[in-house]
């Protein structure tokens, strides 16, 4: 497979096209996979256009070994999980897929990394090893090639005041954060921010309770004193990230793509404009599955926009009975 081909991608047909070419491959390649749909009786032969991919229920991250054969991989991205969860694992063979995905996809929604200071308060990730989001930070800190771009983990006063100093001098500065810390940081420190894009990746990690997105946003908008929260929707089994502006309302680089399936019927044909299951096609997973069945709530809209709404109720079981697989 021509791997970053897919970054060429212009079109809805170009799409399918390379999608319809590598679900031949990993069907072909991947062991999970090729045994997943031949539960579903799905081949090269009856999966003939786009629609007719099946998705492989994320789940199957946590208990299987997702990669094609014949591949040595670089690095194993895992999971945060909680306590008594088991966690995904995500190998991935090609680091500068990784990498050509994530820059790429950050080009298109923000323009060049080295226009900005990076910085990342990500303290729950930097706690643990296999981040792929930390992986991803980490890199545009580094191509951002400026000195004041970097980590924070519980630095919130530093943090605090190198915002409010470089925020005044017109820097164009990129806020990642955790939810619960960029909500700690407010908590203790007034903004009154006019150059400071804030992005926030989602996540109480047990730190703080639950708050619906309107509230959560309302609540950074009116604590930075911006207009606008921005989000990155990724995940660990995923190599290309969806990005949001404002409004909970995300949009995806060429090579990735969001679907909603019936919450009772899996194997139905894509809804739109309802609430149902987040399918992903992610063209750059290329040597792991780029057809993932998640247990987030989405709606996808007509103009291809989507929304995450939440998440299934007993997600480990919950939408397929192959997990025996």
């Amino acid at each position: 497979m021509e791997a970053h081909k897919i970054f060429s991608i212009k079109t809805q047909s170009e799409f399918e096209t390379e999608a319809l070419s590598i679900f031949r491959f990993q069907i072909e390649t991947n062991p999970v996979y090729r045994e997943f749909c031949r539960y579903l009786n799905k081949n090269t032969d009856n999966v003939r256009h786009f629609a007719d991919i099946p998705f492989l229920p994320i789940e199957f991250f946590k208990s299987k070994k997702v990669i094609v054969d014949n591949v040595d991989h670089e690095i194993m991205f895992t999971s945060s999980g909680t306590t008594g969860n088991q966690t995904s694992k995500h190998y991935v063979n090609d680091l500068k897929l990784y990498e050509t995905s994530y820059l790429k996809s950050f080009e298109i929604f923000y323009g060049a990394v080295s226009e900005f200071c990076i910085l990342a308060l990500l303290p729950s990730y930097l706690d643990r090893r296999g981040s792929s989001l930390i992986y991803m930070m980490d890199d545009l800190i580094k191509k951002s090639k400026n000195p004041e771009s970097g980590f924070y983990l519980n630095d919130l006063p530093g943090l605090a005041d190198k915002l409010r100093i470089l925020d005044a001098k017109g820097n164009k500065i990129l806020l990642v954060g955790v939810t619960f810390a960029l909500l700690d940081l407010i908590e203790k420190h007034d903004f009154r921010l006019k150059n400071t894009i804030i992005m926030e990746t989602g996540g109480m990690k047990g730190r703080r309770k639950e708050l619906i997105r309107e509230e959560l946003h309302t609540l950074l908008k009116k604590g930075f004193g911006v207009d606008a929260i921005h989000s990155e929707y990724g995940m660990t089994e995923l190599l290309s990230q969806a990005y949001s502006k404002g409004n909970g309302v995300f949009w995806t680089p060429p090579w990735m793509k969001i679907q909603v399936r019936d919450t009772e019927d899996p194997l139905a044909d894509p809804i739109t404009g309802k609430t149902g299951g987040i399918n992903i096609t992610d063209l750059a997973n290329l040597n792991s599955c780029s057809f993932i069945a998640t247990q987030d709530l989405g709606k996808v809209h007509e103009d291809g926009s989507f929304e995450v709404l939440g998440r299934f109720d007993h997600s480990d079981i919950r939408g397929c009975n192959l997990m025996a697989l």
